[in-house]
């Protein structure tokens, strides 16, 4: 299946406007993002990995006093973050290439890190501390257990993955983060599993 995570970046560009209207913007993560902004300064410098269209995460963290920079694989998703919200930052990049040259106090993959096949999630922990400055709180949602699973979106196969819970509090401890928070498909989030970090 790893092919299958191939497809994601091409798949989220060729459905950009689908996503837009079928996101929920209820904000049923408040709950998670508000224990994140509890971690952070004041006017905190937030990068949010795999942004989507900014709506409506990004949106609540610039309406609590965020400075958003928001990245995403598809320029159309970008497109649509930057007339939303044109006072954020939006850059097309790839997660696994990602080499801002900055540091920021928040790090968000909602959503858009369980995209990745299981070995560039490992890959990623170095990208998060890269980009981290001491104290940094880190949020991502994963599977609740190893494995790949495929769903559909678009009449497309959409791909996730995750690891092992133990492999992910290893990697993060690798990187000098603390796990401050985990819920295993919480249902108080939709049934996301997530997990809130935070650089020591």
């Amino acid at each position: 299946m790893s092919s299958d995570a191939e497809k994601i970046v091409g798949l989220y560009e060729r459905h950009a406007a689908l996503f837009a209207a079928e996101r929920s913007t209820a904000l049923f993560e408040r709950g998670w993002l508000d224990r994140f902004l509890a971690l952070l300064p004041e006017r905190p410098a937030v990068l949010d990995i795999g942004c989507g269209t900014g709506v409506p995460i990004a949106r609540h963290l610039m309406a609590a006093g965020c400075a958003v920079t928001g990245v995403d694989s598809s320029p159309r998703m970008i497109g649509l973050a930057q007339g939303n919200l044109p006072a954020g930052e939006w850059q097309v990049a790839d997660m696994r290439t990602l080499a801002l040259g900055r540091r920021f106090h928040g790090i968000l993959a909602w959503d858009s890190f369980f995209h990745l096949g299981q070995a560039s999630q490992r890959a990623m922990f170095p990208v998060f501390r890269a980009h981290a400055v001491p104290g940094a709180a880190l949020i991502f949602t994963s599977g609740p257990a190893q494995g790949e699973a495929l769903g559909r979106f678009g009449g497309e196969v959409l791909y996730h993955a995750s690891l092992a819970p133990e492999e992910y509090r290893a990697l993060l401890a690798a990187e000098g983060f603390r796990v401050v928070a985990h819920r295993a498909e919480d249902p108080e989030c939709g049934g996301h599993t997530v997990w809130l970090a935070q650089l020591i």
